[in-house]
This record gives C-alpha cells, sequence and structure tokens, in this order.
C-alpha cells in the first residue's frame, strides 16, 4: 500500500516548557532527589551541575520517571541549552519507547547539528515509527545527511510501501553523493517490495560489488512479485559468479519452488542447505514443510518435520495444515492429538486448521470437543468461526453450521462462502441456493468466485440445469468469468458435464486460457460420463504434449472412460503408467476403475486377481463392480466365491448384505435373497435410505 508522505522540513508545536525555580542546585542534591545511594559516588566537594555531571546524572536514569525528573532538574537550571545536554536526553528518551518526548526536547534545541538530527532520526528507526521517519526525514535534509541517513529512510519508505517518496530519495541521493554498497542494496530493496521490478533491477546492475544481500535482495524481489524462474535464473548468475547463499537466500529460493511447484528443485535447494552446513532455524524449517506439502511430497515433510529438534508452534501448524490439504485428515487431527499432548498450546490459526480434517473425515466428536476448547481458552476470532462452520456443515450438522453462523456479529464474505460450500457438499442444496438468496438480499456482501462455484457444484448434484444456466450468465454479468478464473470455470464445466451437456462443457474449456490440471480432469471425466471414451483419450493424450502434470483425480477419470466403453488395453497402459511413469501409489478408486472394467469386460479372473493381490484392502465399490459383472456375464460362481471373502471382512455392513441379495435377485435364487435379508434383520441391520432430488421453485438466480 503507497502513502504519500511530504518531505517538507516540518517541526511539531507549541513547544511544551516546564516551569522550575531558576537557581544553581549542587549535583549531589539533584542525585539524591532522584537516584538510591548506591546509585551515585558520595563527594565531599561540591559540584555544580555542567556538562559532565549532566552526562553522568542521564547515564544513570534507567526507566521513564527517573529521567522525567532528571529532565525537569536539568531544565530548572538551564542546562537544556547545552547541545550535547539535550541530544543524549534525545537519545535516552528514544531508547525505552517514548519518542514523542524525545520530539519535545528535540524542538527546544535553540541550533540543532547534524549529530542531533541523525539521534532523533534513530529514535523513530529504533521505535518501528517509519511514517515519522519519512516525515523527519525531509527536516534532516537541510542540516546534512550521509549514508546511514539515506539507509534509514529507505528502509522507512520499503516498510511503508511508499515508492513515491522512495523515488524522490533517489533522486536525492544521486543529486549530492556517491552512495555504497548498503545504500544503493537499499534502493533495491525498496524498489522490489514496492513492487517495481524494472527499477529494483536496473539498481542492482549498477552495483559494482555484489555481495549475497544484494543478490538476494534481488532473487526475492523476482519471488515476491511472482517471477520465481527469473530468481532461480538469478540465483544460478549468482553460482557463476563464486558467491555463495546464506539461510536467507535459500529461505527466497524454497519459496519460489513452492509457489512453482518445483518439487525436484526444492529438494535440490533443501540438500545445498545440508551440504553447505548451514543451520536450519525454524523459519527456514517452516518453508520447506511448506513446500513439501504444497508439492504433496509428505514422506519429506514428515521427514524435515521430525529431524528438527526445535519443533515450535509454527511448524506443527504447517503439518497438520499440509496433511489435510494432502487428503489424510486423519493423520492431521493425530498430529493434533500429540501436539496437545508434549504441551504445545495451539492458536486460533492451529484451531482453525484442524477443524478441516474433521469435516473431511466426519470426526464430529473431536470437531465438538475443538469447539469446545476454543471456546474455554479464549480462541476464537472470525477464521475459527468461519472453519467451525464449515466444519459442522460437512459433517451434516446443519442446524449446528447455521448457528455458528448466525452468532457472528459481522457476517464477511468468508462466512457467507464456508456456510454455502458446506451445504453444497453434504446436499443440502436447496438450503444452499436459499442462503445464496439471502446473501443477495439481506446482506452487504458482494458474492465472488468462490460462491458461484460452490453453486455450480450444487446444481451438478441436482442435475438441473435450468437453474446452473441462470446461475452462468449471473455470472458473466458480474465478470466471474470474464476474469478468466480457472476455479470459476473449472466448476462451471465441471456442472455442465455432470448434467449431460459435453458440448457446453467443451465450449467453457475452450474459453479457459491458463487451465489447471482440475480443469484438464475434470473435461476428460465429462466425456467419460457420456461414452466419449474417444473424447477423453485424445484430450488426456493432449494434456500430456502440453506438459500439464496428470493427477491422481485425473486417472480415476481416464479410467473410468476406459471402463465404460470396454478399453481394456488402454486402461491398463494408463494404470501401469500411473504407477511407473508418474510414481502415484494407486487408491482405491483406481482399483475400483480397473476392477469395474475387467469385470464388464468378461474378466472376470483378472478382475478377482486383482481384488486378492491389492495392498489395500478392497471397499464396498471394489466388490459391487466385481460382483456386477458376475451378474452381467452369469459368472456366479465366482460371484460366491467373492461373497464369502466379502463378508468375513465386513460382517456388520449393511452394504454388502445388498450386494449379495441382488446378485442372488439378479440369477432368480429369490429364496436365497430373502434368507439374507432375514440374517441382515437378525443382526440388526438395515440399508440406508436413498434419496432424489427434483427442481425446486429456485428457477433462476439474480
Amino acid at each position: 500500500m503507497r502513502r504519500s508522505i511530504s518531505l517538507i522540513p516540518q517541526r511539531v508545536s507549541p513547544i511544551i516548557r516546564f516551569s522550575f525555580p531558576q537557581r544553581c542546585v549542587p549535583f549531589t542534591t539533584i542525585q539524591k532527589l532522584i537516584l538510591p545511594e548506591d546509585n551515585y559516588e558520595s563527594t565531599t566537594s561540591q559540584h555544580y551541575a555542567a556538562s559532565s555531571p549532566c552526562f553522568l546524572l542521564l547515564s544513570k536514569c534507567t526507566n521513564i520517571d527517573s529521567l522525567r525528573k532528571a529532565h525537569g532538574l536539568l531544565t530548572g537550571n538551564g542546562l537544556m541549552d547545552d547541545l550535547s545536554c539535550a541530544t543524549k536526553l534525545v537519545s535516552l528518551y528514544g531508547s525505552i519507547g517514548y519518542t514523542k518526548d524525545a520530539r519535545l526536547v528535540f524542538d527546544q534545541i535553540p541550533k540543532p547539528d547534524f549529530y542531533s538530527c541523525k539521534v532523533m532520526l534513530g529514535c523513530y528507526v529504533l521505535n518501528k515509527e517509519s511514517l515519522e521517519v519519512i516525515n523527519f526525514y525531509g527536516f534532516e535534509w537541510k542540516h546534512g545527511y550521509n549514508d546511514i541517513v539515506f539507509s534509514k529512510a529507505l528502509k522507512a519508505c520499503t516498510e511503508l510501501q511508499d515508492l513515491e517518496n522512495g523515488e524522490k530519495i533517489h533522486c536525492q541521493i544521486f543529486k549530492v553523493a556517491s552512495p555504497d554498497n548498503i545504500v544503493l542494496t537499499g534502493l533495491l530493496d525498496m524498489y522490489a517490495k514496492c513492487g517495481d521490478v524494472k527499477s529494483a533491477h536496473r539498481v542492482f546492475e549498477e552495483l559494482t560489488l555484489r555481495n549475497v544481500v544484494s543478490w538476494t535482495s534481488m532473487i526475492a524481489g523476482y519471488v515476491k512479485n511472482d517471477l520465481q524462474r527469473e530468481g532461480l535464473c538469478l540465483f544460478n548468475r549468482m553460482r557463476e559468479e563464486s558467491v555463495s547463499g546464506n539461510e536467507v537466500t535459500y529461505g527466497v529460493l524454497v519459496t519460489a519452488c513452492t509457489k512453482l511447484g518445483a518439487l525436484h528443485q526444492g529438494k535440490w535447494f533443501h540438500g545445498c542447505l545440508i551440504k553447505s552446513g548451514i543451520e536450519l532455524s525454524s523459519c527456514l524449517v517452516t518453508s520447506l514443510l511448506d513446500m513439501y506439502v504444497k508439492c504433496g511430497d509428505i514422506n519429506n515433510a514428515r521427514r524435515v518435520f521430525s529431524e528438527h529438534s526445535h519443533v515450535d508452534l509454527v511448524m506443527w501448524t504447517a503439518m497438520i495444515v499440509g496433511l489435510t490439504h494432502n487428503g489424510r485428515a486423519n493423520e492431521a487431527l493425530s498430529l493434533f492429538q500429540r501436539m496437545k499432548g508434549v504441551g504445545i498450546k495451539a492458536n486460533c490459526v492451529t484451531i482453525a486448521s484442524v477443524l478441516p480434517g474433521c469435516g473431511l473425515v466426519g470426526n464430529l466428536e473431536l470437531g465438538r470437543s475443538i469447539h469446545g476448547l476454543s471456546i474455554k481458552v479464549g480462541l476464537w476470532d472470525t477464521n475459527v468461526a468461519n472453519a467451525l462452520v464449515h466444519m459442522y456443515a460437512k459433517c451434516c450438522q446443519n442446524r449446528d453450521a447455521r448457528y455458528v453462523f448466525e452468532m457472528e456479529s459481522e457476517k464477511d464474505l468468508v462466512a457467507w462462502n464456508s456456510i454455502i460450500s458446506g451445504f453444497s457438499q453434504n446436499g443440502s442444496v436447496h438450503e444452499a441456493l436459499f442462503l445464496f438468496h439471502l446473501m443477495n438480499s439481506e446482506s452487504s456482501v458482494t458474492p465472488n468466485g468462490v460462491t458461484v462455484a460452490s453453486l455450480f457444484s450444487a446444481c451438478a448434484s441436482l442435475g438441473s440445469l435450468a437453474i446452473g444456466s441462470s446461475l452462468h450468465a449471473y455470472s458473466l454479468k458480474l465478470g466471474f468469468l470474464a476474469s478468466s478464473s480457472v476455479h470459476v470455470g473449472t466448476a462451471l464445466l465441471d456442472f455442465y458435464a455432470k448434467c449431460g451437456d459435453a458440448e457446453s462443457a467443451r465450449a467453457v474449456f475452450d474459453t479457459i486460457e491458463e487451465k489447471n490440471t482440475i480443469t484438464w480432469s475434470a473435461m476428460i471425466g465429462g466425456y467419460g460420463k457420456q461414452g466419449d471414451t474417444k473424447g477423453s483419450v485424445e484430450l488426456f493424450e493432449e494434456m500430456l504434449k502440453r506438459e500439464q502434470k496428470p493427477t491422481e483425480s485425473t486417472f480415476t477419470s481416464i479410467l473410468s472412460a476406459c471402463s465404460h466403453t470396454g478399453m481394456v488395453d488402454e486402461g491398463k497402459k494408463y494404470f501401469s503408467s500411473m504407477y511407473k511413469d508418474y510414481n502415484f501409489t494407486p487408491s482405491t478408486k483406481h482399483y475400483t476403475c480397473m476392477i469395474d472394467m475387467l469385470a464388464r469386460a468378461g474378466e472376470l479372473e483378472q478382475a478377482l486377481d486383482v481384488i486378492e493381490k491389492m495392498p489395500i484392502q478392497p471397499d464396498v465399490r471394489c466388490f459391487a463392480a466385481f460382483l456386477h459383472g458376475c451378474g452381467m456375464h452369469s459368472r456366479f460362481d465366482l460371484g460366491e466365491v467373492v461373497i464369502k471373502k466379502m463378508l468375513d471382512l465386513h460382517p456388520d455392513d449393511a452394504s454388502y448384505y445388498v450386494l449379495v441379495c441382488n446378485l442372488y435377485a439378479s440369477d432368480g435364487r429369490w429364496s436365497q435373497a430373502k434368507e439374507v435379508r432375514n440374517l441382515m434383520k437378525q443382526r440388526g441391520l438395515s440399508k440406508i435410505a436413498g434419496h432424489s432430488m427434483m427442481e425446486s421453485e429456485f428457477s433462476a438466480i439474480g
């Protein structure tokens, strides 16, 4: 944020004067008035306060009370006209944080010199009053300047992101002086942090002697302004000039890799850190953790976390967030419990980070416990409230979600998005649409792309082309799609694909300029749902040609497409490529696709072999896919084999008994189907009722 600050010389007014009797007091008397006996040396001779005693007296003042008493006595005895004494008093006031008092003393100096001005400027710098630094710099300019003054003024501009005054100081520097490398590095840093990378680069090239600080400042400038590749290239140049990086350099480079998703490069920098012997600070460890978790490498993230001896709250929180975002919510919750066990106290950020994990795995009990903890210890802010709303919604506790939402005094955009997206995801589609209507009609909050993306997902669940199309028009009207938002565009094409309108989905896909892997996966899956395997395969191959790295979700989409159209050879090829070429460990979803594909094609022995050799326990979807194939191809003998294995693994899950009933019914074995239903009743098992959705009166958005 820029601030325009005048560099015109300023002085404060009016000046506060102290009223004391204008007579001399013996120095020992002054000491006894304000200092304990052991804080001064007794003397038999009578010394009157002068410059040397003044300094001695002031040096004994250790708090504001003693300093103000000394100030009053010195003023009363007419010693404040002494420049060195007044300057010392300015310095002392500033050193204990009383810059206003320091400025009042300074403004009483009849003729301040360059040194006294520099001391006053230093007081503002010491107390991080950047605005006052800039204001005072304009006054000091007429009394003198040097590289230290320029550096302090530039640092203030950097902290305020005040590019306008930074440019003025730049002109003054080159007008009156030949700046040293410290000043030029300060200029570089100011331009970079104010977003003017071109000017920063120009200053960088003017440096005759570049050290690690100047190189790091320029690299950090590139990374801060989302020019990560330029930053990495500059690091290569730095190495060519035999300049070794320090802790700050590598921290910036790791951040660049995080933004780029460049895991391999990030690992290389991690190796350089270890090889160079640089001690890993908490800040650097947190950066490495963040890089690994955001690049999906949880194993290395865990290694970094466990190897660091002094793990602080920030690291615990980073690890919890990483596990949650990578679909390992149970591990995140276990880590949170472990954190509490070792005595690390959570803060609001930690609470807001762990609650999404409760929602993802449906751990309502722990979620409620964390809710109670946050109230008990006072860890409550907007982020915690929004996380609670989303957690309750994910756990299908709409009443609790609505209660927390209504209790928020100021419902901001994030609060509205939390409850709307939560209801959209748990199937409460009409409630989500109703809340969107309330948001538009009864609040001053304007929806954004996240809001409409959630509603597109809701419309996809409802299968409502009418409502979704109205929402599409609404999004165009408000410019959510014109801004080339990948997130909104992907949600829109996914909506059309799930509603069976592949043509509209492809039209949206083609308008998205910078497609990410989720966009490609959604379109590939859309073709697959329509039975257009050719379209899915062609798009997948095009994705690879454009060097877009597929995700686990992408492989789920392409395998599902192959399954629905019987492209067994292609499916086997992609399944093999997933773990051989991309190092993905197949999940239950991937195995289900393979079993379904083989079973549909009649290759039931191979499908059974996949089930028996799976490194993870097959779930109801795997067995359902296989038994469906057995029914299609009348291979009830193989179905009987799987039934025994299935019920041994899951004796108390009604959904598996339902599969057995369906298999017997498809073969006309009604008596056996009835026996299974009776067995379910004896064991107190019941099938969870399904539900259908219909369009309601919500036929338009706007």
